[in-house]
C-alpha cells in the first residue's frame, strides 16, 4: 500500500517530524510518497530517513520546483 504525504507547507525540523510521525502510523513494507520543497527539506529528509532505517526508493524533481520522495518502512 502506498501512503501519500505534503510536507510543503512546513519548515525543519517539522518536515522530518511529520515524515517520522506518517512511518510510524504505516506498516512495514508499505510505502509513503512525500512532497516537499527544495533547500533544507530536501537536504535533510532523505537523509534523516535514511539514517533511521527507512529505504529511500526515489527522489524526483516536480515541474514547480518541488520534489517528490519515495519512501519504504
Amino acid at each position: 500500500m502506498k501512503h501519500f504525504l505534503d510536507i510543503t507547507r512546513e519548515t525543519c525540523p517539522m518536515t522530518f517530524v511529520k515524515v517520522k510521525l506518517m512511518l510510524a502510523k504505516i506498516n512495514k513494507g508499505e510505502q509513503l510518497e512525500v512532497l516537499l520543497n527544495a533547500g533544507e527539506p530536501l537536504e535533510n529528509v532523505p537523509r534523516s530517513c535514511e539514517e533511521q532505517g527507512y529505504t529511500v526508493l526515489s527522489l524526483e524533481a516536480t515541474d514547480d520546483n518541488k520534489h517528490l520522495l519515495l519512501l519504504e518502512k
